[in-house]
């Protein structure tokens, strides 16, 4: 493990090539380890960043507030906003992602909190034109599928209960109510306990995971209590459901693997639920879910691209792992 040094603490964290930026902080650190600073600074109220798969955009924004900002580059492409009800509460809700046909995209709830919009991230068309039927849920965490035909959002109803819910981007592009329903998620038979996390592993699967409760056995087909589940869209079902034993906080895909931030980071096989390899060194917030206590952070991380090396924000350092090598990168290149 590497540990870099820091004026202070990072609130962002994406890779640039071999380049670690903490585009809110203004930062960045290059290979040698050395902290440099940036000649623009996107300083309070934002606290948090998500960047686009091609690197280009990045969103910095107030996790817990109502404004953004839409980058590219150092490039301020335009303010973004979101509803002012129970903003204090739970996550903005923001992605970026890729089209199949490559175009760039921006999902964020600009104007109501139940109310999805798909937008040209360039220049602000809305491509989610039309009639809409919106359910009282909190969309949050959202996250594009990498092969940009279906979004997630890992958000909450007004109980509150944290859910998982999948859209269909190519449906909803021709028909803007499809983001209004329940996605292609089952309801009944589907989740049995509240959602705390949950990410794509693959244009295919989404891991999921559930609360920390007594193990409800009732069949394959139901995540119960306390379980790391994947929901196989081809498949419609759950092909593997474990029981995991501990707090499993925030999930970030690695393959067959998923990084869980909870504590400390571990890396989990969602096949299995069982920890690969674990850092109780490297200390995380314990943060559960999109909504609820203010003072308890979303982990500050970052995967790099390749898989190999994960960045953690410390209090006066960075932490990158050298992750294990994964099963897929030793098999031998097709053809």
């Amino acid at each position: 493990m590497i540990v870099l040094k820091v004026t202070a603490e990072a609130q962002s964290l994406v890779w640039n090539g071999d380049d670690l930026v903490d585009p809110v902080g203004g930062r960045r650190w290059g290979p040698d380890g050395v902290e440099q600073h940036a000649s623009v600074v996107h300083g309070s109220p934002f606290d948090r960043c998500v960047a686009s798969p091609s690197g280009r955009y990045s969103v910095v924004y107030a996790e817990r507030g109502t404004e953004a900002l839409l980058l590219d580059g150092d490039r301020l492409v335009r303010e973004l906003s979101r509803s002012y009800d129970h903003a204090e509460d739970f996550d903005y809700a923001v992605a970026l992602g890729t089209l199949r046909g490559g175009r760039e995209v921006l999902v964020h709830c600009p104007e109501e909190y139940n109310v999805l919009e798909i937008e040209d991230a360039e220049s602000g068309e809305r491509l989610t034109v039309g009639e809409r039927r919106p359910r009282d849920v909190f969309h949050s965490r959202l996250e594009m599928s990498p092969d940009g035909t279906h979004l997630l959002s890992a958000g909450w109803l007004w109980h509150p209960h944290g859910i998982a819910e999948v859209f269909d981007v190519a449906r909803a592009l021709t028909d803007p109510a499809v983001l209004d329903d329940r996605g292609v998620l089952p309801s009944e038979p589907g989740v049995d306990d509240e959602v705390v996390s949950a990410c794509w592993l693959d244009g295919d699967r989404v891991a999921v995971a559930t609360g920390e409760l007594a193990l409800d056995d009732e069949g394959f087909s139901v995540l119960g209590p306390g379980q790391l589940g994947v929901w196989s869209l081809s498949a419609g079902q759950w092909t593997h459901r474990s029981r995991v034993d501990f707090s499993v906080g925030t999930l970030i895909a690695r393959g067959d693997t998923v990084v869980s931030l909870h504590g400390h980071p571990r890396l989990v096989d969602v096949t299995t639920g069982a920890v690969v390899a674990e850092w109780p060194t490297v200390e995380v917030s314990r943060r559960d879910g999109s909504y609820g206590a203010t003072h308890i952070p979303t982990p500050v991380a970052a995967l790099h691209p390749d898989g190999t090396r994960l960045a953690v924000a410390q209090p006066e350092s960075i932490a990158i792992i050298t992750l294990p090598e994964r099963e897929d990168s030793r098999l031998p290149a097709p053809g």
